[in-house]
């Protein structure tokens, strides 16, 4: 029933979706070649929040958790699950402060109207999947990045989204370049929760009145650990933290 109901409520939520892309697609670039990497960045905080309005549309609520208790003035690596886009709309918005650049894939480089234009031009990176060896340079730029610009990486390894919300096992690579290139940064854990019930059927329809939590663990200094035992915390925090795995 909830499936059948969602399929008109969905058209109106896509056109509300694709419009705010479309008209904050010409907002971002006058924003960075006219005024800028800090009036570029605002124009994607605001693209994501108005995005995050539209997922009202669908009874989508947020809950955000430890947001606090992340060190300002150093460089970060949130380190996630990964269900679904909508994990990466609510970051850049509840992580706003932190200037979120994420490692996607390149496909998303191009073809999506705001969201291309800020990976390509925003400090994120894209990698192809296909060719390890392409990634590795860079990711140590991006790494490079935030040491130089105290931001944050936005990083999930495991590789692919869930469509279960069940996790799949982490990959080491990306993480551990980040942390052998940015050694004053914070690990820090995030557990998603719910976010793949947004997607449940596909793309189309939506998935109707999710409750998406983000919950921000505790800190790690980079310089404090040996990298087996960071990751390993590191993938046991973010698995404890999500209900579907319990």
């Amino acid at each position: 029933m909830q499936k059948i109901i969602s399929y008109p409520i969905s058209v109106i939520y896509y056109l509300c979706f694709g419009l705010c892309l479309a008209i904050f697609h010409p907002i971002q670039w006058i924003c960075l070649n006219l005024f800028g990497y800090q009036a570029h960045k605002k124009s994607v905080d605001y693209l994501n929040f108005c995005l995050l309005k539209c997922t009202n549309l669908v009874g989508t609520t947020y809950t955000v958790k430890g947001v606090d208790g992340i060190p300002k003035g150093a460089p970060i690596i949130f380190v996630a699950n990964h269900q679904s886009m909508y994990d990466i709309v609510a970051m850049i918005w509840y992580f706003r402060r932190f200037h979120c650049k994420f490692v996607s894939k390149k496909e998303l480089g191009s073809g999506i109207p705001s969201v291309s234009f800020n990976l390509r031009h925003g400090g994120s990176v894209l990698i192809d999947r296909k060719d390890p060896k392409q990634a590795i340079p860079v990711i140590k730029g991006l790494s490079e990045y935030i040491e130089k610009n105290t931001r944050s990486a936005v990083i999930f390894p495991e590789g692919t989204r869930s469509k279960t919300g069940v996790p799949k096992e982490f990959a080491q690579s990306g993480l551990k370049i980040l942390c052998k290139y940015a050694p004053s940064a914070y690990v820090v854990p995030v557990s998603i929760n719910n976010s793949w019930k947004m997607v449940r059927y596909g793309m189309f329809p939506v998935g109707l009145g999710n409750h998406i939590t983000l919950t921000a663990h505790q800190p790690m200094a980079v310089k404090d650990y040996k990298f087996e035992e960071l990751m390993e915390i590191t993938e046991k925090t973010v698995k404890e933290g999500i209900n579907e795995y319990k």
